[in-house]
């Protein structure tokens, strides 16, 4: 039993690390079933639009090749425990199923997070209702299951497949690999949430996110086009952007590097027909005009809050500051991609703490194409935890298009609490 056993959790990750990739999180639940005396386990998956959850274990078979079964989060145990991020704790009864030898079970529901990400739940069921304590062991289990989905998705497609309702189209798959592995990062003195629906036809949005020792960069882009021509064009500036961060380089020289990257793609793609003015003709009739991106780029220092940003073109995000939400008029320039000599202008933007930016791509402001609706709901949500406050964002687009959005609608939210650590606090 793990009250007897104050190496549980060592021993626990111990038999999951020489399982299978494939076999950790069952490993996991059967150990966790046997030092809890519980009646089962199951861990259920949240899936990407963040609406529903897939039961990876507890089924009969882990490795199903047919879409997974989701299970709905509105109105349910599992959304309450996923929105406030406590356990559930009731009976394990069905609706309709009579209580007739259950006497005493007791089912919990436990969300499993890493830094506000949430990755999903852990389903138990109890021969006993559990006390504060277990609940406590239980918050460590859940804990160390989402490290242990967090390292072994690296080396399997189990989660990624848990994760998808509904089949990706080629465009989406490539526009996914572009994302950040977390969608949030609970960082204590920021929080960093961002969401994206994809249109049908897949119209190439973008959004990332990074720390370093003394800040936060973010980068929200938008690729002229849609389905695979558009994701290809996302995949050049958004690997642009990355290259020069991660080689230490500023705003500017991203900006830059994103546009370079951007203009050498429209160059190779339509070199080809470069020669006769009626194969040009032919080229932009058959892929449109030439490449363009739009896009924000910024720099969060940790120790004050002053946010740099550079905006390529894109719609101006907002501010949500003592609970009501306006629009950034930043100066615009070049889209990615317009001009070879195109420049950046860095702008400024203090953080206060409590603020709320909110950067947007246009699918976001459909059907109306005005902020209206989006700066109420912004406000609406303003207490809300910026993961919830996120996908609302995004289901609200959903609703008002019929579930048939033209463009894809993506938003970035960063909630800035107060000065953070910096380098020279670790």
């Amino acid at each position: 039993m793990v009250a007897d056993n104050p190496d549980w959790l060592s021993d626990l990750l111990e038999s999951v690390q020489v399982a299978p990739p494939v076999r950790s999180v069952a490993v996991l639940a059967r150990i966790l079933k046997e030092q809890f005396s519980a009646v089962d386990v199951a861990f259920l998956i949240t899936d990407f639009g963040g609406n529903a959850v897939v039961r990876l274990t507890g089924a009969p078979e882990e490795g199903v090749t047919g879409p997974p079964e989701k299970l709905l989060l509105e109105g349910t145990v599992y959304g309450r425990a996923i929105v406030s991020q406590q356990p559930w704790v009731g009976s394990p009864e069905e609706p309709g199923e009579g209580a007739e030898g259950k006497a005493g079970r007791t089912k919990v529901v436990v969300p499993v997070s890493d830094r506000g990400d949430s990755i999903g739940l852990l389903e138990m069921t109890l021969p006993a209702p559990p006390g504060h304590r277990t609940l406590e062991l239980l918050g460590e289990a859940a804990h160390a299951l989402a490290y242990v989905v967090i390292v072994n998705r690296r080396f399997t497609d189990l989660f990624e497949w848990g994760r998808r309702t509904t089949r990706l189209s080629l465009a989406s798959e490539i526009q996914h690999r572009l994302l950040p592995d977390s969608f949030t990062c609970d960082a204590g003195p920021f929080i960093v949430a961002g969401s994206l629906e994809p249109a049908a036809h897949v119209g190439g949005d973008t959004f990332d996110y990074t720390l370093n020792r003394t800040g936060l960069f973010l980068s929200l882009t938008d690729a002229m086009g849609h389905d695979v021509r558009a994701a290809q064009l996302a995949s050049v500036v958004v690997a642009a952007i990355r290259n020069a961060r991660r080689a230490g380089l500023g705003l500017v020289d991203q900006a830059e590097a994103a546009n370079a990257a951007v203009v050498e793609h429209a160059v190779q793609e339509h070199r080809v027909v470069m020669d006769e003015s009626a194969q040009v003709k032919r080229a932009l009739a058959e892929h449109g005009a030439p490449a363009m991106v739009t896009g924000q780029l910024l720099s969060v220092d940790f120790d004050t809050g002053r946010t740099a940003v550079i905006n390529a073109g894109h719609v101006w995000p907002l501010l949500l500051r003592d609970g009501r939400a306006e629009e950034l008029t930043l100066l615009v320039d070049l889209p990615f991609g317009i001009s070879p000599e195109a420049s950046y202008r860095v702008q400024s933007v203090d953080l206060l703490p409590g603020d709320r930016l909110v950067l947007i791509t246009d699918g976001m402001l459909e059907p109306e194409g005005e902020h209206a609706t989006l700066t109420e709901l912004i406000e609406e949500t303003g207490s809300m935890h910026p993961r919830e406050a996120v996908r609302a964002f995004t289901q609200s687009v959903l609703e008002r298009t019929d579930h048939d959005p033209r463009d894809d609608a993506t938003v970035l939210c960063l909630e800035w609490s107060r000065p953070a650590w910096s380098g020279r606090d670790v």
